[in-house]
């Protein structure tokens, strides 16, 4: 048979990281009330940071499938080779996709955009995702492929948000049921993928998959964590047999429920299995050398040491790895991001061995996967991979005491964040990230922007003309603000030539599509009486400048050697641009700010983040 490989691994983690103070600001208080049954769940999981795809507005930021492809785009980016054309075989598994039908891996395949290929949707709860890599590992073990993908993704945090129970709460106080509310706080969102590959890679580590061994316990066992039933409601055997969706959803019957009467089972399976596979052979706990297990919560840990001791195979603590208090309990995922995490650590040598372990709660299954390390740990160590920077609103200082300021500066920070993960998937964005970025690359950056620098200054004079006489001062402010930017395209210009760039190319350049609609934005905008919402553009053009203009600068700089000089715009807008901040917040702290003028400033924003994104999407089309 031939052997297989985990030649790259990525994954996707939305937003910033989520402490666990902050859990109800996006999920939402049923009734108003906060649950009284969080504080007893986060002591017993630990986990203290997860993400969502959900803003505090509970509006989705991503859908499942599209943060499946954008791990997918992630395992491929850190392949050693292009793929995208030999890729023959995607597994895809989730518990809950988008649609009820088609199939996932139909959704995930169509947000990748790679070509046609042969797919399969897994559908499940934790294990499927390993279900998925052995379709994908058995696919090239016979040699039906040389080249596949495995992915898994999960986007519970939208089916747990407030508006969902409010009438199930309605009967009882305010309060969930327990199964219910127990997962609210358990599980989180992310995805995660893997290349699977006839060899190992040409440079780095990979890792050789031995064996995929997949049980199921379901005829032994009632369902533990499931949707789609009332396990109360006798004559209804499933969410379709009610006689509405509306009353399905009122009895709790789509509600993800766990069985709390069943699932300190899962452990003991887990590890009864365990024991099984050193009998058959198939594990020897001294050779490993690595545990990476995926527990749902830190109680699920200590049950496993403790069941491993009673049966005389204890594997030491430091062999155990996990990133559950950091990423959270992304399910089916899960063991993806973990692995990745592992892989790009430095921590693994040739020869290692990885076992990987899954126990779900489901109707019961065990997942279990022995790996080896392969390959050379200095290729690994000369060519890391990007460290990607999480993401983080620029500072915007406020009247604390103010409810308008404060919502208004939370959302501004919301749109932020939304804005700097998708800039992170723009093509060009993403070469500059991944080391691959050119020179040419460069040059055409500047010459997309350079007339959206020019127009800056003009949309901005232009709505101060249109600010009425008794807010004169905020005229003024933005009349300073116009001054300032009026020459900055020279800078820009004199990087281009620096470069090698024929002044009259970037003079003559036309708008792409994304720019004309920017700027026909913005000066519209800027053409109403009093346009106090381009605070919103203004929030998000001068926070590229505070946030990433220096970051970009030096990534540009040292990727293609360049000279402090060559890229002086980008470092120069980093210094300059915080101090147009410190104008942002005369705005913010105005007198006139009210909650219709605060609306209206974080829908600017909005749209100037989605048209800025699409003039980058349409670098070099006319």
């Amino acid at each position: 048979m031939t052997p297989v490989y985990l030649t790259s691994i990525g994954k996707f983690l939305p937003g910033a990281p989520i402490g666990n103070e902050e859990m109800e600001q996006y999920l939402g208080k049923t009734a108003g009330k906060s649950s009284k049954s969080k504080r007893r769940i986060l002591e017993q999981n630990q986990i203290r940071y997860r993400h969502y795809a959900i803003d505090k507005e509970q509006k989705s930021l991503y859908s499942n499938a599209e943060m499946a492809a954008l791990a997918i785009r992630d395992a491929l980016d850190r392949n050693a080779e292009k793929l995208d054309e030999r890729i023959g075989f995607l597994a895809a598994a989730t518990t809950q996709g988008d649609l009820l039908v088609p199939g996932f891996a139909s959704m995930v395949h169509a947000e990748t955009k790679l070509p046609v290929m042969e797919i399969a949707t897994h559908h499940g709860v934790c294990a499927s995702g390993m279900h998925a890599l052995k379709n994908a590992f058995l696919h090239i073990q016979s040699g039906e492929h040389d080249t596949a993908i495995s992915c898994a993704s999960e986007f519970p945090s939208r089916a747990f948000k407030h508006t969902r129970f409010e009438a199930q709460a309605a009967f009882s106080g305010g309060q969930l049921p327990f199964d219910t509310d127990f997962l609210r706080f358990m599980l989180s969102d992310g995805a995660g993928a893997a290349v699977l590959q006839n060899k190992p890679s040409a440079k780095g580590l990979s890792l050789r998959v031995e064996w995929i061994d997949n049980q199921s316990y379901a005829n032994k066992y009632d369902v533990c964590m499931y949707a789609g039933l009332n396990k109360e409601r006798e004559g209804c055997s499933s969410w379709l047999d009610y006689r509405s969706v509306h009353e399905a959803a009122d009895d709790g019957a789509v509600n993800l429920k766990q069985d709390i009467r069943l699932v300190n089972e899962m452990p003991k399976v887990g590890v009864n299995r365990f024991f099984e596979l050193v009998e058959e052979g198939r594990v020897q706990p001294s050779a490993i050398d690595w545990m990476v297990c995926h527990y749902s919560s830190h109680f699920f840990r200590d049950e496993i040491f403790r069941l491993l001791q009673l049966g005389g195979m204890t594997i030491p603590e430091d062999k155990w790895f996990t990133n559950l208090y950091t990423k959270g309990n992304t399910g089916a995922a899960s063991i993806y991001i973990m692995l990745e995490e592992l892989l790009h650590s430095g921590r693994l040598s040739p020869g290692e061995q990885v076992l990987c372990m899954v126990p779900e709660s489901g109707r019961f299954q065990t997942s279990y996967m022995l790996l080896t390390v392969v390959g050379d740990k200095a290729g690994q160590e000369a060519s890391p991979a990007f460290e990607e920077r999480e993401p983080e609103a620029p500072r915007l200082q406020y009247d604390y005491g103010n409810a308008v300021q404060a919502q208004l500066v939370r959302q501004l920070v919301q749109v932020w964040i939304d804005f700097e993960q998708k800039l992170a998937q723009v093509p060009i964005i993403h070469k500059l990230y991944h080391n691959k970025f050119t020179l040419d690359d460069y040059k055409s950056l500047m010459e997309n922007i350079r007339q959206q620098v020019i127009d800056g200054s003009q949309w901005i004079a232009r709505a101060a003309s249109y600010i009425a006489i008794e807010h004169i001062d905020l005229r003024s402010t933005f009349i300073a603000h116009a001054r300032d930017e009026h020459r900055d395209f020279q800078i820009l210009e004199r990087n281009y030539a620096a470069v090698g760039g024929n002044l009259a190319d970037i003079q003559s350049v036309e708008k792409n599509i994304g720019s004309e609609a920017l700027s026909a934005y913005l000066f519209q905008r800027a053409s109403r009486d009093n346009p106090y919402d381009l605070i919103g553009a203004m929030w998000i053009i001068e926070g590229l400048g505070c946030r990433m203009a220096r970051y970009w600068g030096e990534m540009i700089r040292d990727q293609l050697s360049l000279s402090d000089e060559q890229v002086s715009f980008l470092l120069y807008h980093s210094d300059s641009d915080e101090k147009h901040f410190e104008r942002l917040e005369t705005v913010v702290q105005h007198p006139m700010l009210t909650e219709e003028i605060a609306a209206r400033i974080v829908k600017t924003a909005k749209t100037t983040a989605r048209l800025y994104l699409l003039q980058l999407e349409e670098l070099n089309e006319r």
